[in-house]
């Protein structure tokens, strides 16, 4: 058998990061009630293509909250090009099996038919994708059926009641970075992976309270537009280092950890307009999913990016006011568990 070869990343002398892919400060698996054991599995055989222990340790505390096994892979960490940030970010989503879990946790989820396929095509995609740092002219024919679509049964006031979604190939195949060419999963197997999206889509026609987002199948190869990711899900491309992540909402949580002969830190105020005006429905449910992930999670600083490039305005100053005011409950809660 050939000889394993040494990660350069393994080892970081002097930070207390243990000898992984990806390293990460000891303190911050304390936080998140990991051993390195399991950070190393993590990072090298269930989230191989993460880059960032961000991503990973958003997926962790996601599974947490949602009391899912992360050992089983119920989510994924989904590299995105971001329309308002202009680059790449790693991001959260669920798998069709995570949405398959929710559903049957329900107790009202009573199964599904086979899945109906539309008739098959062929086509030559053509595009410029980046290969060893170049940029190459790639061409790649695939056979594909047109549209999948699969009938899932919930039970509503005791009736067995169907729900079905058509879900049409070229609208939801994955592209390999920006270009129009399928990546190589939806090359390999373009009827298996049309068949996850249609399946994921049909659930959440069925339980639309409890699988309200797109799974990872859906969302790889996509841009991340305003309105089409996870808010706080946005994950910042930055190493960990051995010290633990201070939150950066205003910096409110660090001047509530501080001790109490420390200045207070700025807050952002809130203009008067923005006391006096009505804010629409949407931005509304908006800010309250980001706080509500935000607190769930703990990723304060990835909410805060979210919400500045979403937002603007008093808009931007309703939602950090909102994040900032989440964020000191979070830290009272958990100063008074530890207490």
């Amino acid at each position: 058998m050939a000889p394993i070869k040494k990660n350069p990343l393994a080892v970081v002398p002097g930070t207390g990061a243990i000898p992984c892919r990806i390293p990460v400060a000891t303190a911050v698996l304390a936080e998140i009630g990991l051993d390195p054991g399991t950070w190393a599995v993590l990072t090298d055989s269930i989230f191989p293509s993460a880059d960032t222990p961000e991503g990973i340790i958003l997926a962790v505390r996601y599974c947490q909250a949602r009391g899912l096994d992360i050992m089983k892979r119920p989510v994924h960490v989904v590299p995105m090009w971001s329309s308002a940030l202009r680059r790449y970010v790693e991001t959260v989503w669920p798998s069709i099996t995570e949405v398959q879990i929710t559903a049957a946790r329900t107790g009202l989820w009573a199964g599904l038919d086979s899945p109906r396929f539309g008739p098959d095509q062929t086509k030559t995609f053509s595009g410029t994708v980046k290969r060893n740092e170049q940029w190459v002219e790639v061409q790649a024919t695939v056979t594909f059926p047109e549209w999948a679509e699969v009938t899932v049964y919930r039970l509503v006031n005791g009736v067995r009641c169907p729900f079905s979604e058509m879900v049409f190939w070229e609208e939801a195949y994955a592209r390999q970075g920006r270009s129009p060419i399928p990546n190589e999963m939806w090359q390999k197997r373009p009827r298996g992976q049309l068949l996850k999206c249609a399946k994921a889509a049909s659930l959440r026609a069925a339980f639309p309270e409890e699988a309200g987002e797109y799974t990872a199948e859906e969302m790889a190869g996509k841009v991340i537009e305003v309105d089409s990711v996870p808010m706080a899900s946005v994950i910042e491309s930055t190493r960990v280092t051995a010290q633990v992540t201070v939150p950066t909402v205003s910096k409110v949580v660090a001047a509530v950890a501080a001790p109490v002969d420390q200045p207070a830190t700025e807050t952002i105020p809130l203009t008067d307009q923005a006391k006096t005006t009505a804010i629409d429905e949407a931005v509304q449910a908006q800010i309250k999913k980001l706080v509500a992930r935000a607190t769930t999670t703990k990723a304060w600083g990835q909410a805060e990016e979210y919400a500045r490039s979403r937002f603007s305005g008093d808009h931007l100053a309703l939602a950090l006011q909102a994040l900032t005011t989440a964020a000191e409950a979070s830290v009272k809660e958990a100063q008074a568990q530890a207490a």
